[in-house]
């Protein structure tokens, strides 16, 4: 199943002219974490927040704050997270989720 345009992450175009082949196996792997099973999508995307706001992956904290309010979140729902990858992640977990809430 492939990623929409909206859902795939900058970096698998650079990989893909690298290295076409690794490329084609992220993509599958992605595909497969987030198909549908006993977690529905928004919930996913929402735990992939956390996971990447505790990581200090800022573009990520943007890219899926977006996508989760698609996908039907409200604020209060991504601040719940942003203070559980504080409790993960510390201080730079909470500024790097604060990311979520800018422009």
């Amino acid at each position: 199943m492939a990623q929409k345009p909206s859902q795939r992450p900058w970096y698998m175009d650079a990989m893909e002219k690298r290295d076409p082949e690794f490329a084609q196996m992220i993509g599958s792997m992605m595909a497969k974490v987030n198909a549908p099973g006993a977690l529905d999508a928004k919930t996913k995307t929402l735990i992939t927040l956390a996971l990447d706001a505790a990581g200090y992956h800022r573009d990520g904290v943007v890219a899926l704050s977006k996508r989760a309010r698609a996908q039907g979140a409200s604020d209060a729902e991504i601040w719940e997270v942003i203070r559980l990858a504080y409790i993960v992640g510390g201080f730079p977990g909470l500024t790097t989720g604060l990311a979520a809430f800018e422009g």
